[in-house]
């Protein structure tokens, strides 16, 4: 069914370190939903994505986070791997790109070691999420609920937000995402 035509998802990435299967695997369940999917990075050009610890393939940038707002978009996904959120949570335009789309109440959408990035935006007290398991004690400290579940659905706060653990948890989490994403009017359109 492509019925997300009237959406456009932000796929917001590190220069290196994404996890290519949470990118890839995401980026064809929105677009074969029909939605328009755009990678967003703090560098133009191409970005490196990973394979575990391993190099994998390089994807062409849309935009640029200094370019770009919450407002141009009706979504956040956020994959993970672990030098990408690293890399993303400390930078301040990555950051504040995030946490627009909590002001807005916008879906986010993260996965793995992507929840980094939710801590430095501000957005995780007061919601439940899963991650990556050694995120756990960092989410806590930063007052979430932590839960291992292949996939969390959070709407104890300004907006939804899905999370899952890890590449294992795709396809419930691109389900997941997919179907939040036609349960909410398009803010663009």
């Amino acid at each position: 069914m492509t019925d997300l035509n009237e959406r456009t998802v932000a796929f917001l990435v590190a220069p290196a370190g994404a996890e290519q299967r949470e990118l890839t695997s995401t980026w064809e369940a929105v677009t074969e939903a029909g939605a328009t999917a755009r990678l967003v990075s703090t560098r133009p050009g191409r970005v490196q994505a990973f394979k575990h610890l391993d190099r994998a393939d390089t994807f062409p940038v849309d935009a640029v986070v200094a370019e770009v707002s919450a407002d141009d978009f009706d979504a956040l996904v956020l994959p993970g791997g672990v030098a990408g959120p690293d890399f993303l949570r400390t930078d301040p335009l990555a950051v504040d790109f995030v946490a627009g789309f909590f002001r807005s109440a916008k879906p986010v959408a993260a996965i793995c070691h992507a929840p980094w990035t939710l801590i430095e935006a501000g957005a995780v007290e007061g919601r439940t999420l899963t991650s990556w398991p050694s995120l756990r004690t960092d989410l806590t400290n930063a007052g979430a609920r932590w839960v291992d579940e292949e996939v969390h659905v959070c709407t104890d706060g300004p907006n939804v937000l899905v999370s899952s653990r890890k590449p294992a948890d795709l396809p419930a989490f691109n389900r997941t995402l997919i179907a939040q994403l036609r349960s909410v009017r398009p803010t663009r359109a």
